[in-house]
């Protein structure tokens, strides 16, 4: 048996070149609740325990977001993958086409970009998670 400490929540933190404009995709857009202002950074809440914090590029001294690489893509899992993808069609997101069934993980799923490009998908899973 460890003793280490179980983990209570999940920050995954990016930085953005548009804050604002990273904030209405977020908020409004794909309807995260923010959690939290911290000026240069907000948090919003993906699930209970699981948060996504995004970060105005150059508040640490650095100028850039990251390099765009699709092996790296964030999942957001919603019962209604089909509703989330027509209110991300009527805000005019750049989505990857209509939500389909992959069989193989079996998972419904499609893929949406956010203002500065990192690739989200949105997927609901056929079987529940434990």
């Amino acid at each position: 048996m460890s003793d280490a400490p179980v983990p209570s929540a999940l920050v995954s933190f990016r930085p953005v070149r548009d804050l604002a404009a990273s904030r209405d995709f977020y908020e409004r857009d794909l309807g995260l609740p923010m959690v939290r202002d911290q000026g240069a950074c907000l948090i919003f809440r993906v699930a209970p325990g699981g948060y996504l914090g995004i970060c105005q590029a150059g508040y640490d001294g650095r100028d850039d977001p990251l390099p765009h690489d699709d092996r790296w893509i964030e999942t957001i899992v919603v019962d209604d993958v089909e509703a989330l993808h027509r209110r991300l069609l009527r805000v005019g997101a750049d989505v990857d086409g209509p939500p389909r069934a992959n069989p193989r993980f079996a998972i419904t799923q499609f893929f949406v970009r956010d203002p500065d490009g990192y690739r989200i998908e949105v997927q609901r899973f056929h079987e529940p998670l434990a």
